[in-house]
C-alpha cells in the first residue's frame, strides 16, 4: 500500500463486473452504508441482461409465435400470408435492453460506477484507466465469455452474443455445440424459418442431462427439421463468393450463411492480474474460492460464473446477496447449492431439478435403490393444433424414504412447472405428498400428482 499516493480513492468495497451478481452485491453493500465502487468495461447489466438470458428469451417468445400460427387453423382461424420483420424484432429487443440498463443504473444510485477495465494490482488496489482505486474488500464478478476453438476460419464465425444482433435472419445457419445455448439458438432460428444444422462432437446432445431428456429432445428437433450431426466436428470454415463453406470431420461440406459456435463458456479472467498477485486459478482460468466465496487472498472474493461452479444467474445473485449480508451486514450465511433447478428454453422447453436417473442409481444402488416414474403424452393443445409434439415428465424417488430426488420434463410449460417442483424437493417432499395433492384439470402439471 502506497501512502504517498494522495490521489488514490478509497472505498469499503470495489466490485469488478456489473453483471447480475456484482450489481446485487454492490447494491446491498451500499444499503448497509458501505462506500462502494463498481467497475465495468461495457454497459451495466452483464451477460444475462444484455447478451444472454433476457434477449435470448425475447427471441424465443418471438419465434414461438410461428408454432402458434401453425396451430391456428385447427382452432378455426383462417390466417393468410404472414411475413416476419427480423430487423424490427432486433430493434424492439434492443429497446428493451436499454430500458433494463436504465433500471440497473437506478439500482446503483448509491454506488459509484467507474467505466473501464479493472486490473487488480495489489491486495487492496485496482487500476482502472491508468488510475488507482483502493478498498478494504475486492469482489471479482466478471462472469464468463464464449469459448471459440482455434480452427481455420474461426474469424468468419459468430458466437451467441453476435447471434443476438444479426442484421438479417440467415436462410442457412450451422451451429456447433450440443449444450443448452446451441439448442436454444437452433430452435430460435428454425422457428423463424432458417435451415439449421447442429454439429456436436459428442454422441448425445445435452451432455450431463438425464438420458431420456437428451433422447426425446433429439427426436423433437428432428421432427422440426433441425439436422443433427453427432460425433462430428467442424474442421474449417472458408469464404465463398457470398456464403461460408463448412468442412466437417466426416468429410461432408455444408454451405451456410452463418456459422455459430456455442462450444461452452470460460471465465473472463484474462488481464485481471490474478496470477501476478497470487490468486489461485483453475485449469480454464476460474477463480478458486471457498464456501464463503473467498479467494486465496483473504480480502478478495469472487462470485458467479467466474468461479465456474453453477453458472446460472440466480446463483450469482444469491452469492452476491450472501457476500454483502455477511461482510457488511454481520450475518453468517452460506449459499445452498443443493437441488438448483434449471431450464433450457428450447422448443419444446426443458425443466430439470435434482438427480438424473444415472446419478441417482450411482448414489443409491447399494442403499435401497430408486423408483422411476415416467409419462409421455400429446399436449391437449395439439389435439386440434397442427403440430406433432409431446410432453414428457419423469420423477425419480428414493426407495428408502420415498423422497422425490429428481424431476425432469420436456414441454412448453416445464420451466414454470419445475420452479415449483424445486420448492417441493427442497422441502423434502415424498412421492406420497405428490400423490395426495389434488391436481388442476386440465393441465400438464397435474400429471406430476397422478404418476403411477
Amino acid at each position: 500500500m502506497r501512502n504517498t499516493d494522495i490521489n488514490i480513492k478509497d472505498y469499503d468495497l470495489i466490485v469488478i463486473g456489473a453483471g447480475s451478481g456484482g450489481v446485487r452485491a454492490a447494491r446491498i453493500a451500499a444499503n448497509y452504508g458501505a462506500k462502494v465502487a463498481i467497475v465495468e468495461s461495457v454497459r451495466v447489466g452483464g451477460t444475462c441482461v444484455l447478451r444472454g438470458c433476457v434477449p435470448k428469451k425475447l427471441l424465443v417468445y418471438g419465434s414461438h409465435i410461428a408454432h402458434d400460427l401453425e396451430d391456428a387453423s385447427g382452432f378455426g382461424w383462417n390466417i393468410g400470408s404472414i411475413e416476419h420483420d427480423w430487423v424490427k424484432l432486433i430493434e424492439a429487443k434492443n429497446n428493451e435492453l436499454d430500458r433494463l440498463n436504465s433500471i440497473y443504473l437506478n439500482l446503483l444510485s448509491k454506488v459509484e460506477i467507474i467505466t473501464g477495465f479493472g486490473k487488480i494490482i495489489g491486495n487492496n488496489e485496482v487500476e482502472v484507466n491508468g488510475s488507482i482505486i483502493r478498498a478494504n474488500k475486492i469482489l471479482i464478478a466478471v462472469g464468463g465469455k464464449s469459448f471459440l476453438p482455434k480452427i481455420k476460419g474461426i474469424d468468419l464465425c459468430i458466437n451467441s452474443d453476435q447471434a443476438l444482433d444479426l442484421k438479417a435472419l440467415p436462410k442457412k445457419i450451422v451451429i456447433n455445440g450440443g449444450g443448452y445455448i446451441a439448442l436454444e439458438f437452433a430452435s430460435i432460428f428454425a422457428s423463424f424459418g432458417s435451415d439449421v444444422t447442429l454439429i456436436y462432437r459428442g454422441k448425445h446432445i445435452l451432455r450431463g442431462f438425464d438420458a431420456d431428456i437428451s433422447n426425446l429432445i433429439t427426436e423433437e428437433y428432428i421432427k422440426n427439421n433441425i439436422k443433427i450431426l453427432t460425433e462430428t466436428e467442424i474442421i474449417s470454415v472458408s469464404k465463398t463468393n457470398h456464403d461460408l463453406l463448412v468442412t466437417l470431420s466426416n468429410n461432408e461440406e455444408i454451405i451456410s450463411n452463418e456459422v455459430m459456435f456455442a462450444t461452452g463458456r470460460v471465465p473472463n479472467t484474462n488481464g485481471l492480474g490474478l496470477n501476478e498477485i497470487g490468486i489461485n486459478n483453475g485449469s480454464i482460468g476460474e477463480v478458486i474460492v471457498d464456501k464463503n466465496n473467498q479467494t486465496s487472498i483473504n480480502n478478495i472474493y469472487a462470485i458467479g460464473d467466474v468461479t465456474n461452479r453453477i453458472n446460472l444467474t440466480p446463483v450469482a445473485i444469491a452469492e452476491g446477496q450472501v457476500f454483502s449480508d455477511n461482510i457488511f451486514g454481520g450475518m453468517s450465511k452460506v449459499c445452498d447449492y443443493e437441488n438448483v433447478a434449471s431450464a433450457v428454453f428450447s422448443q419444446p422447453a426443458i425443466g430439470v431439478v435434482g438427480l438424473s436417473e444415472l446419478e441417482a442409481n450411482n448414489l443409491y444402488a447399494e442403499d435401497g435403490g430408486i423408483e422411476v416414474y415416467k409419462t409421455s403424452f400429446k399436449p391437449m393443445k395439439q389435439t386440434l393444433g397442427g403440430r406433432d409434439t409431446k410432453i414428457f415428465m419423469k420423477m425419480i424417488v428414493r426407495k428408502n424414504n420415498n423422497k422425490v430426488i429428481g424431476i425432469h420434463g420436456i414441454g412448453d410449460d416445464m420451466p414454470e412447472i419445475i420452479q415449483i417442483c424445486s420448492v417441493a424437493i427442497k422441502a423434502g417432499a415424498t412421492k406420497d405428498d405428490f400423490d395426495n395433492t389434488m391436481g388442476i384439470h386440465p393441465t400438464a402439471a397435474e400429471e406430476l400428482v397422478t404418476l403411477k
